[in-house]
């Protein structure tokens, strides 16, 4: 199977299940993807974007991993890509082997738990906010996008290739909670201010979906119910923008 139809595959979560394999899209997003230690599978690149000086310092360190090339035109590679204007390059890695049971919970640990967030946009920047602000993980419960989903990997701008991540179920994300003594909290309008009350040293914080928030199973399994004042005139925040306002508050 040539890599182009290998890429065509991945656009689709099926495809990305089945193979253990995701797309990273974009000159930064493959540079991040070959300086990582992940297993790249192979690259994707067209003859205009190495003829430019980024892209001939691309196709060094595409060399200097010893990769699988193939070269195709721009309209075959628009074939494979998720954005309406490609930059020329996709790469293709094994998706990492993250288990829920084997995250870094340390004696002072915060959890991020994904309840139903739909929008891939907000789900690329809250593991983003999640790596940059100190978090253990995030743990994608079921009504979740995939998390490597193209347009979640972009988002996340390269956080993909080393921080943990990982789909679970209810059951599983509990279990592991009550295993590691980890309170659940979770975003929601008309709870406690966040801030107002010491958090406990391991804390998962859950963020509800865009729309609808938190699902019911995962509210009556918290310990309390959070959330950020804001002006009255405005009706809510933006899940990710709160996922950081909430991770630096709790950060101490």
């Amino acid at each position: 199977m040539s890599l182009l139809t290998l890429a065509r595959d991945l656009k689709r979560r099926k495809g990305r299940e089945r193979r253990s394999l995701f797309l990273a899209e974009g000159v930064r997003a493959v540079e991040e993807l070959l300086r990582s230690n992940l297993a790249v599978r192979g690259v994707l690149v067209t003859p205009q974007l190495l003829e430019s000086a980024r892209g001939a310092a691309l196709e060094e360190l595409i060399s200097s991993r010893s990769v699988s090339v193939e070269r195709v035109d721009e309209r075959e590679l628009a074939s494979a890509a998720d954005t309406e204007t490609p930059q020329g390059v996709i790469g293709i890695a094994e998706t990492p082997e993250h288990r829920l049971s084997s995250l870094p919970i340390a004696a002072r640990a915060r959890l991020v738990a994904l309840d139903g967030i739909q929008d891939p946009g907000n789900a690329g920047t809250i593991l983003r906010t999640a790596a940059a602000l100190g978090a253990a993980g995030v743990v994608a419960l079921p009504g979740t996008v995939d998390l490597w989903n193209p347009k979640v990997v972009r988002g996340a701008m390269g956080v993909h290739f080393g921080f943990p991540m990982v789909h679970a179920t209810h059951a599983e994300l509990f279990e592991v909670l009550d295993t590691a003594s980890m309170a659940l909290w979770g975003a929601a309008a008309g709870g406690e201010r966040v801030g107002e009350r010491p958090a406990p040293d391991r804390v998962a914080i859950a963020l509800g979906n865009e729309g609808a928030g938190l699902s019911d199973i995962v509210r009556d399994r918290c310990e309390l119910l959070v959330s950020i004042p804001i002006e009255p005139e405005v009706e809510s925040l933006n899940v990710a923008v709160a996922a950081g306002i909430i991770l630096h508050e709790l950060r101490g």
